[in-house]
């Protein structure tokens, strides 16, 4: 059973991370109590008055009480130092526990009187910070070498060219690594290069079959995932143009009149995404083809 502390502040202009924190903390709760045992309150149920008659509130269940609240970014220092310290300070430690949430930016920022009452309390500060992007190669390292592998400075930084800027995104790639290649491994270029860019391919060629497919609605979710996950959208376009250049060139020389044999010599790739190609290339045709790659060319 987890050890509960009475408060939590987790904050910061890392929103991936702080999405991933609050998410951990939310999923722990339910597990403890079930998921209609975790009061939720954002927007307007999440102003400093109404969370201070919240938790002043009698409620009727058994075991723990989690209230878990978003926003408090927006929370004015003087409206938590008269309603939320007092209500804080006389929290019941053992029975009760309360999360506030804050994605920070330049503007936006947590309560001073919020973190220092949650510290006074015996509560946890959890800031996830954003880092800059010359930063990341050496947090790679540093991550890897907690996950039990080693990555030296070339690996970091192919590592961080690959996959983008997402702390989160580069800690799941971090982890698909220490899995693959076990505890101990020394891991270069190439093996980094190798590992993410075979799940980048296979990501996008998701994209490529619903565009081939014309599935507006699948190719859109495609996408959109690709970039959500850091994909440049440089980078995603001309990977793009690529694929899209070669199952044109798999049209035109299937109506030229070449059989798979020859076409295979041509155009390299492997024997089941060869097949699949050929079929899709059959089925869509050179003219929507090219057509196709004008339309990304003018987006390049």
């Amino acid at each position: 059973m987890t050890a509960w502390l009475p408060a939590y502040l987790i904050h910061g202009d890392d929103h991936d991370r702080v999405a991933e924190r609050r998410s951990r903390l939310k999923a722990t709760a339910e597990a403890e109590v079930g998921a209609e045992g975790v009061e939720h309150l954002d927007g307007d149920a999440a102003t400093p008055a109404a969370i201070a008659d919240t938790l002043s509130a009698m409620t009727l269940g058994l075991g723990r009480r989690f209230v878990l609240i978003d926003g408090v970014e927006r929370w004015k220092d003087d409206e938590v130092a008269a309603r939320i310290v007092p209500v804080l300070k006389v929290l019941d430690r053992e029975t009760t526990t309360v999360a506030f949430v804050a994605m920070e930016d330049k503007k936006l920022r947590a309560p001073a009187p919020l973190g220092a009452t949650v510290e006074k309390i015996g509560g946890a500060i959890v800031l996830e910070a954003a880092l800059k992007a010359r930063d990341l190669p050496r947090w790679a390292k540093e991550r890897a070498e907690q996950l039990g592998i080693e990555l030296d400075g070339a690996g970091a930084q192919a590592l961080v060219a690959q996959v983008g800027e997402r702390r989160v995104r580069l800690e799941r790639e971090l982890e698909k690594l220490a899995l693959e290649y076990g505890p101990g491994a020394r891991l270069s270029t190439s093996e980094v290069e190798g590992a993410v860019a075979d799940a980048a391919e296979q990501q996008v060629w998701g994209l490529v079959d619903a565009i081939m497919a014309g599935d507006r609605q699948t190719a859109v979710a495609a996408y959109l995932a690709l970039r959500s996950q850091g994909e440049q959208l440089a980078r995603l376009t001309g990977v793009l143009q690529s694929r899209m250049r070669q199952a044109l060139e798999m049209a035109r020389r299937l109506e030229a009149g070449e059989d798979r044999n020859q076409i295979s010599k041509a155009v390299r790739m492997s024997p089941y995404q060869f097949d699949r190609r050929l079929n899709e290339a059959r089925d869509v045709g050179s003219t929507t083809l090219a057509a196709a790659v004008d339309r990304i060319a003018t987006l390049e």
